[in-house]
């Protein structure tokens, strides 16, 4: 019988994958180091039921890109645990710790927070291998979840982009698909700048008011353990009726592939800042610019968690963090609008270009693999 072959290799990588199977415990997880010609691999450690072992390489890969596009001396990684995040405390950290022990032997993966996990996980990482970014304030960390280093970039990229298409963040109409800890702090800066928070989506529903929804009452009810439905007035709608709410700048900020082939010509933006590692699949994204919506790829507008961690990583300060997001995300947007322009390609085409040249450049002066 002829022996199964990863069918994702190419010539950045993936440098390791490991599976990690503990029935004992109940662990099931897979790290995938992609690419770590410019420095160890920061990726973060996501937990849900229904990862794969595809999923993990898409992040990973997204993660080697978005590193080098930021300009950061680190490739790109990614693990998964399978498993529900809204287990019982104890046995999550259970889990988790079982989990950084098993990738401890692999010294060129740094783990970072993803949907499922939080400050307090890197903590239980930390502590079992000493190797783990967004920690909490307490013992040293920049926790980039709390202080919304994600949704800060987003703004960045945004503002760049809403310039090329005509739109004013002032009273821009912004939907944010995924009301957690990447789209809550981007609706927040996003209210800071003037746009009008219109619809918000959690996994429960959708509440929408063109007049514009209470940014800090949906925080308030998500903090409180509560949904985006909970909050009084607006319309309710079922998960996926956010895709077609009428809006200027549409956020997806959860899982990945959201926006596809069969649902991309509901959408009614003009432009859509991914907070979702490959939130918009390249078909979708190919419809979407036939249209004229632009798309900002997901690893230059998301970039700010990773940006966050590797100031924290390096020993520096939240104000150097904000300040490195802002800088870097703003540049690589211009710089891949202009390429694109220039080229008449996609957005994605022209990051992806930039990103692979830095990541070929990092591999031809270092000895590494």
């Amino acid at each position: 019988m002829n022996e199964p072959t990863f069918r994702f290799c190419d010539e950045l990588g993936p440098k390791t994958v490991l599976h990690i199977y503990q029935p004992s415990l109940g662990l099931k997880a897979i790290l995938v180091v992609d690419n770590v010609a410019a420095g160890p691999a920061i990726g973060g450690v996501r937990m849900a039921p229904d990862v794969s072992l595809e999923e993990c390489f898409r992040l990973a890969r997204s993660m080697t890109f978005k590193n080098a596009a930021a300009g950061l001396p680190h490739g790109g990684g990614k693990s998964v645990i399978f498993a529900d995040p809204a287990m019982e405390p104890a046995r999550k950290q259970e889990l988790v710790r079982a989990f950084a022990r098993a990738i401890g032997p692999i010294t060129d993966y740094i783990a970072g927070p993803d949907m499922g996990t939080d400050e307090t996980a890197m903590a239980w990482i930390q502590d079992e291998i000493g190797r783990s970014v967004g920690l909490p304030r307490e013992i040293g960390g920049i926790p980039l979840d709390e202080i919304g280093a994600t949704g800060y970039g987003l703004v960045s990229a945004a503002e760049v982009a809403a310039d090329r298409v005509g739109i004013d963040l002032k009273g821009a109409r912004i939907a944010v698909q995924g009301f957690g800890s990447v789209g809550k702090h981007a609706a927040r800066f996003f209210a800071e700048k003037g746009a009008v928070l219109v619809a918000a989506a959690d996994s429960r529903g959708t509440v929408e008011n063109p007049d514009g929804l209470d940014v800090e009452g949906l925080i308030a009810i998500k903090e409180q353990g509560g949904h985006v439905t909970d909050l009084e007035g607006g319309g309710k709608l079922n998960v996926a009726g956010i895709v077609g709410v009428d809006c200027d700048i549409w956020i997806p900020a959860a899982r990945p592939d959201v926006i596809h082939k069969d649902n991309a010509g509901e959408v009614k933006a003009r432009l859509i800042a991914q907070g979702a590692n490959i939130g918009v699949t390249e078909e979708a994204e190919e419809m979407l610019a036939a249209r004229g919506v632009l798309c900002i790829p997901d690893f230059i507008s998301n970039a700010g968690g990773v940006i966050c961690a590797s100031v924290e990583y390096h020993g520096g300060t939240e104000g150097q963090a904000f300040q490195a997001i802002d800088e870097k995300i703003r540049a690589n947007t211009a710089e891949i609008l202009d390429r694109a322009k220039h080229y008449a390609i996609l957005p994605r085409a022209a990051a992806i270009a930039m990103a692979a040249e830095r990541v070929e450049k990092a591999m031809s002066l270092r000895r590494w693999g």
